[in-house]
């Protein structure tokens, strides 16, 4: 069985072409994906407009914040989002070190539905820069970690006026709380010859469960859950014979280095 996976892959070989080459190696960088899930609350929708998602390592709240990549902004009705679901906003390659604070960016275009009734959420001056949360959390080379963002609906909605008046008014005063976790482990290691390069995979029984190749010889294989795994390495030179190793034990939080694989013809 293992030999006519290998053989799949082989033939599969325009795979590792495709591949992102930062999934190659670290390169002192992190993985961090933000999500956003929510407590219920007693509404029809609660619709918040995300713009952007920012990180600071340093504990100045008025410089050092930093973008993340791929922010999927839009509004979202996070109500869809209660009872243990989530929604990733940015899935960003980051720096190592540690995380002082993160900052959630709101647009304009909040709203509330109730009883088949759309208000508009009005936003105080000090949240119009966006929603300050302190982290203080250590970011690991080589690992990928989800952080998720609680919105609590039921406490982040202020009403004003009274419940029969034209002048009925909610204010948006967010209540989020922040929550991050390594995500399994990595694996690296580098592959000899340099020359070409290799496709690596992780299988876990039959099943090949991630994929990279190397750059410069070196790889890693981000993400896995904690088990026992299989590397498989194929050349995309043929005159090289392909290599698995056994017995990779993988543990999270924590990165597992691999002893040099030398190719041989």
């Amino acid at each position: 069985m293992k030999t006519r996976i290998l053989l799949l892959l082989a033939t599969a070989g325009v795979f590792f072409l495709s591949c992102d080459k930062n999934d190659a190696s670290s390169n002192g960088k992190a993985k961090l994906q933000v999500a956003l899930t929510d407590d219920p609350g007693n509404y029809d929708e609660v619709n918040i407009d995300v713009r952007d998602v920012r990180i600071n390592y340093s504990n100045d709240t008025a410089n050092g914040w930093t973008s993340l990549a791929g922010v999927r902004t839009g509004v979202y009705d996070i109500l869809r989002l209660a009872n243990g679901r989530d929604t990733i906003l940015t899935d960003a390659q980051i720096n190592s070190g540690k995380i002082q604070q993160i900052r959630l960016i709101l647009g304009p275009n909040n709203n509330v539905k109730l009883n088949g009734q759309t208000y508009p959420l009005q936003t105080p001056s000090a949240q119009q820069s966006g929603l300050k949360i302190k982290l203080n959390q250590d970011v690991t080379e080589g690992l990928t970690y989800k952080l998720l963002l609680d919105f609590d609906a039921s406490r982040s909605i202020v009403q004003t006026g009274n419940n029969n008046s034209n002048n009925q008014k909610y204010i948006l005063k967010p209540v989020i709380r922040a929550t991050m976790e390594a995500i399994g482990g990595s694996v690296r290691g580098f592959v000899l010859p340099t020359s070409f390069a290799t496709a690596v995979y992780a299988l876990n029984g039959t099943d090949t469960v991630a994929g990279t190749y190397t750059v410069n010889g070196g790889y890693m294989l981000k993400g896995l859950t904690t088990g026992s795994y299989t590397l498989a390495f194929v050349p995309s030179d043929n005159s090289y014979q392909k290599q698995t190793r056994t017995g990779v034990n993988v543990t999270t939080n924590n990165v597992t280095t691999i002893d040099t694989v030398r190719l041989v013809r």
